[in-house]
């Protein structure tokens, strides 16, 4: 998620948003999937944000589909890694891949916060942002490439873990205490929205939904699964904690980097064993 978004008009505000809005802002805001926005506003954002994992089921489910499906046909394992790590760019438009790379031009600046998140703003990447590119892909696809290798069940389980994690990661970071570092655009808009106690409790749930789908294979692999989630969030809190102090909040190209790095934590966690 990254500020790029065009804004829908606010709506007047409410005091709760039912499900099926918080559904439509999580669906219409992470992902291109078609999802009118029928609420703009702060409860809508707690739902909307509290509902992101289930985005990132379904983009997990579209990534895992023509990858598996390569495979089943003879195709190579990277082949179908490839195709896998590119269907979650397509149904975000690159945004978050944009605001990965936008995030790491500003954090390398090594300029005030003021001006990094002008640097942030403009339209072209620079270095910091094209290693980051280059670096997150390879690692992505080098990491899924390796669990296909081993099985196409396991691949598929792997894509549909990591893009729910790197939704998850953004509810976290949409939690209270945490501040925007502008007061427009999409990051401010969702900043500080999500109880912490929500928070942790979609940690949790999401925690032991990745082991239980993995169980089948073993306790190993349940307790491998689990293990990728959380060391994924806590990369993503690391770099949280960090764009904090140095943007003096977040913004939506924050929320895109932690999305593709607790993304390819969670592959490398996933891979190893």
């Amino acid at each position: 998620m990254t500020d790029s978004f065009d804004e829908p008009p606010l709506t007047p505000p409410a005091e709760r948003a039912s499900f099926p809005d918080g559904v439509r802002f999580a669906f219409g805001t992470l992902t291109v999937l078609p999802a009118r926005i029928t609420r703009w506003d702060r409860p809508a954002a707690r739902t909307g944000m509290a509902c992101a994992p289930l985005a990132g089921l379904a983009v997990g489910v579209l990534a895992a589909v023509p990858g598996v499906l390569l495979l089943l046909l003879g195709a190579a394992p990277l082949l179908a890694a490839a195709v896998t790590v590119a269907v979650p760019a397509a149904l975000t438009r690159g945004l978050h891949l944009d605001g990965l790379a936008d995030t790491a031009d500003g954090l390398g600046s090594a300029k005030p916060a003021d001006e990094a998140l002008r640097i942030m703003k403009k339209s072209d990447i620079g270095p910091f942002g094209v290693i980051a590119l280059v670096i997150v892909m390879l690692v992505q696809t080098a990491a899924l490439c390796e669990i296909y290798a081993d099985s196409w069940i396991r691949g598929a389980l792997a894509a549909v873990t990591a893009a729910v994690t790197a939704r998850l990661a953004m509810t976290l970071a949409s939690r209270e205490g945490v501040p925007p570092a502008r007061p427009e655009g999409l990051g401010a808009a969702v900043a500080g929205v999500v109880p912490r106690a929500a928070a942790a409790a979609l940690a949790v749930l999401v925690t032991a939904a990745a082991a239980a789908a993995a169980l089948a294979a073993g306790p190993p692999a349940a307790a491998r699964s689990a293990a990728a989630v959380l060391v994924a969030l806590f990369a993503a809190e690391l770099l949280l904690r960090r764009c904090v102090r140095r943007f003096d909040g977040v913004t939506g190209d924050v929320f895109g980097a932690l999305a593709e790095v607790s993304a390819t934590t969670a592959l490398i966690v996933l891979a190893l064993g």
